[in-house]
């Protein structure tokens, strides 16, 4: 008999033997019940089905497809919407392009006048020198085309540099040697063919002309060099070409001048060393457009365009009827768009049809077929018809689907994107796709069906997790904070003996209360070349100085510490701190000639930041809402609730699209989650968990019970105005109010009310909201707005505000038992002085009972 184990020794087989002779029961055990729950399983799903089991296998396949949920798509997609940006308008006469030649740079300098010119006459200053009269034709013709004109088959463009924050009207070089540098964009769209740049300038009357020039760089190419030769007041003008192949996507040009006024020896802090660069130079790029077809995997390209050298302009197709959902989609849609933007420009503009658009435009069609007619005639791969969108096998899409899809408009140069579906309930499925990063991230080609049953809800993050802002733990280092690109604060290495600052943000939370204690540990290093007894490090905090430490190593320093304290009172939400390192090399210049690209100095991302901090608030506070407290609190914005009249006028939409575009700016999360309701359809549970946002003119304003408290300040009929005691009426009252109180149904939640007596006061309101010089101007908790004549967006005293407190602030806090009881001393310190008496009397008389005791006992 052919043993059955006849690799096991016979001591293993008895093991095995008993090991299962042992586990047996068991193992039947197990079996005999498993197959009784299988068995029943079955009985059950067979009862409800029919004898030949077809009903039970549709039931399975019933929940496939609702996990799967496939719908029937066209077999073969159709071609993607080309985007053939349109290039912009040249004036009606374009001035002819000179010919193209490979001259070398020229300078052209213009002389100034003796006496006032006359006023119908062209300035002298303006006026080219007869040893330059051979370049007049060729220069007046180059900056007569740097406006707007065309090269044949070529579009212009002309960056100036006063566009540049950095320049402003001041661009200025000072010393032996000194350099500056302006950036600029190419957009994704463009195939630049030709390039230069126009340098208007000016300089010192004491300069050497042999020894000094102005040398322009291109992403660290040097493409020319301009002698500073010009006569006393006179304005120089030059032309230099930039290879096309040096340009790409971020692009920087660097000025440097080389600066001498004496033949023998120039001294490098000699004040007659100067030479300025007018704030009209400018970029001049011919280009060509290229056509980009649109895909959702580069969304949101091309309705923004990090790129783009001009503001965005998004349009947004008004609805045959703007309900809820639309508005809520409309409203969390534009916060995404300003979280993109952040900085940068954008325009918003309310079509009521999609005609007559300009340069630049991009449209945005949120709503149902129903509510946006227009879905009918878009070239989409889904056909329309009556008020449903149609499967490729003519049946309508589920209600509950999202659509969304890419189109064009106008030949092309009007891009389109389409929010919708078949019910309010998809459109607004579509668009919450869109604006959480976790999702919109995989989509791709140039329509999708969002299918799933419900797009999942990301976590709020914490209400102090602000990524702008400084953490809310205690101790963190400084690559726990973020530059300007969004990343994290990695190592700065400084060279020179001008080193530049090395700034960052630092900006506390909105409810941040800082105490005494506060230290920052600066890490840092230094190299050996330095002159210990005039080098050192220095700490800013918004251009005030804290703190300086002289560097002592002759060898040079790596990784020394320096702890400076951090005064409470200078840490805000809008703080910057800037480490500065002067360095002095041992070997003093020489005739202006400076060896000091030896000197170098760096700040380490391990710098340490120990923060004494309580967390406090005052509210109601209007410079609290500018940077977005409460209402951005947490940072999803799923705390705030923006509330309208019942069928909200264009000017209330606007208004909202603002306010939503503001909110964006100042918040960053994966998702955003503010709610927007109508008068009729907000309920109480909303009016008493949320930060309110109430918006429109004084007779349609939803949220009335804001201005009812006694006091107050309040909009009245026929034009009137009450604040305390006072009542006024005029004509006209076209002014805006924005104003902050807290809410009538919650002491922890604030009310926001965007309001005005007419729309045009309104419009005033959206102006602030749009405008950082006027918005961040707020302040108090009530601020009535006006706009001067001819108003500037450009000019900060634009609008004339007026500020005024009108109601007590309550303070929300959460401290421990020793800071309430320091606040307690800090806001009642005239009670001090009387408990240090009455504390006193009371020791005096414990000690006097004492003494009697003690003479009575030895008695």
């Amino acid at each position: 008999m052919k043993k059955r184990y006849p690799n096991l020794s016979p001591s293993h087989r008895r093991s095995l033997f008993r090991r299962l002779r042992t586990w047996n029961p068991l193992v039947l055990r197990s079996c005999l019940l498993g197959g009784l729950g299988l068995l029943t399983g079955l009985v059950v799903l067979l009862s409800h089905s029919d004898p030949s089991g077809v009903a039970f296998s549709q039931g399975i396949q019933q929940q496939e497809d609702q996990v799967i949920r496939n719908y029937k798509l066209p077999s073969a997609p159709p071609p993607a919407p080309v985007y053939q940006p349109a290039p912009e308008p040249a004036p009606a006469e374009p001035v002819p392009a000179p010919a193209q030649d490979s001259t070398p740079v020229e300078s052209r300098p213009i002389e100034s006048a003796p006496t006032q010119p006359d006023a119908t006459d062209k300035p002298e200053s303006d006026k080219p020198t007869d040893a330059n009269k051979d370049t007049k034709d060729k220069l007046e013709d180059d900056k007569a085309t740097t406006e707007v004109a065309s090269l044949s088959g070529l579009n212009r463009y002309v960056l100036e540099f006063n566009r540049s924050p950095v320049i402003g009207n001041r661009f200025r070089l000072q010393g032996v040697y000194a350099e500056s540098r302006l950036g600029f964009t190419r957009p994704r769209t463009w195939q630049v063919r030709t390039a230069k740049v126009l340098v208007r300038f000016r300089h010192s009357p004491d300069l050497a002309a042999g020894k000094s020039n102005l040398i322009v760089r291109v992403n660290d190419t040097s493409v020319g060099s301009i002698p500073l030769n010009l006569k006393p007041a006179q304005i120089g003008e030059s032309i230099v070409e930039i290879p096309a192949n040096l340009l790409q996507d971020y692009n920087e040009i660097t000025l440097v001048a080389q600066q001498q006024n004496n033949t023998n020896c120039s001294s490098a802090q000699d004040d007659k060393l100067w030479t300025e660069v007018l704030p009209d130079s400018k970029v001049v790029m011919d280009y060509q457009t290229k056509g980009f077809p649109l895909d959702f995997s580069r969304y949101p390209y091309p309705f923004f365009d990090n790129l783009a050298l001009d503001s965005a302009r998004i349009n947004y197709l008004m609805p045959s009827q703007t309900n809820p959902e639309w508005l809520q989609a409309a409203s969390r849609f534009h916060s995404y768009m300003g979280r993109l933007a952040d900085f940068r420009p954008m325009e918003t503009a309310l079509v009521k049809e999609a005609k007559n658009f300009k340069w630049n435009d991009r449209l945005v069609v949120i709503g149902t077929p129903e509510e946006q007619p227009l879905l009918k005639s878009l070239k989409l791969p889904l056909a329309v018809s009556g008020k449903q969108f149609l499967q490729a096998d003519k049946a309508p899409l589920p209600d509950d689907v999202g659509i969304l899809a890419l189109s064009t408009l106008k030949n092309g140069s009007v891009p389109v994107l389409v929010i919708s579906g078949n019910s309010p309930a998809g459109v607004t499925k579509a668009a919450q796709f869109l604006v959480q990063t976790q999702d919109s991230q995989i989509g791709t080609g140039q329509f999708i069906l969002v299918t799933s049953d419900k797009i999942p809800e990301l976590p709020a993050p914490a209400v102090r997790d602000w990524p702008k802002y400084l953490p809310g733990r205690s101790q963190f280092n400084l690559s726990d904070l973020r530059g300007n690109d969004g990343k994290p604060f990695q190592d700065v290495t400084v060279r020179g003996s001008s080193a530049p600052r090395v700034d960052f943000d630092f900006r506390a939370l909105p409810d941040d209360r800082f105490i005494r204690g506060s230290t920052m540990t600066v890490r840092y290093s230094y190299g050996g070349q330095v002159d210990t007894s005039k080098s050192t490090v220095s700490i800013f905090v918004d251009g005030i100085g804290i703190g300086s430490k002289k560097l002592t190593n002759d060898n040079g320093a790596s990784q020394e510490t320096f702890v400076v304290d951090l005064p409470a009172e200078l840490i805000t939400p809008t703080s910057r701190i800037g480490v500065d390192f002067k360095l002095v090399p041992k070997v003093p210049e020489q005739c202006g000639q400076i060896t000091d690209q030896q000197l170098w100095g760096t700040l380490h991302k391990d710098s340490s930041f120990n923060l004494n901090r309580e967390i406090s608030v005052q509210l109601p506070d209007l410079k609290l809402f500018t940077t977005g407290y409460p209402f951005a609190s947490p940072q999803d914005l799923s705390r705030m609730a923006i509330v309208l009249p019942d069928k909200p006028s264009e000017t209330e939409v606007m208004t909202l699209l603002k306010l939503s575009e503001r909110m964006g700016r100042i918040s960053q999360a994966k998702s955003v989650k503010q709610e927007v309701y109508t008068t009729s359809k907000l309920q109480d549970s909303t009016k008493k968990f949320k930060h309110l946002v109430g918006i429109g003119t004084r007779d349609r304003f939803p949220l009335p019970e804001v201005f009812q408290e006694k006091g107050g300040f309040k909009l009245l009929d026929a034009f009137t105005r009450q604040f305390k005691q006072t009542q006024i009426q005029t004509l006209p009252d076209s002014g805006g109010v924005v104003q902050s109180v807290l809410s009538p149904w919650n002491d922890d939640r604030v009310v926001l009310a965007l309001t005005a007596q007419t729309e045009g006061g309104l419009k005033q309101v959206q102006d602030v909201l749009s405008n950082d010089s006027w918005f961040y101007q707020l302040q108090d908790d009530t601020a009535l707005i006006a706009a001067n004549p001819n108003t500037s967006p450009y000019d900060s005293n634009g609008y004339q505000f007026q500020f005024f407190r009108q109601s007590e602030q309550r303070s929300l806090e959460n401290l421990n038992p020793i800071s309430r009881m320091r606040r307690v001393f800090q806001n009642n310190w005239w009670l001090l002085p009387s408990g240090i008496i009455g504390l006193s009397i009371l020791l005096y008389g414990v000690a006097q009972l004492y003494l009697k005791r003690v003479a009575g006992e030895s008695s």
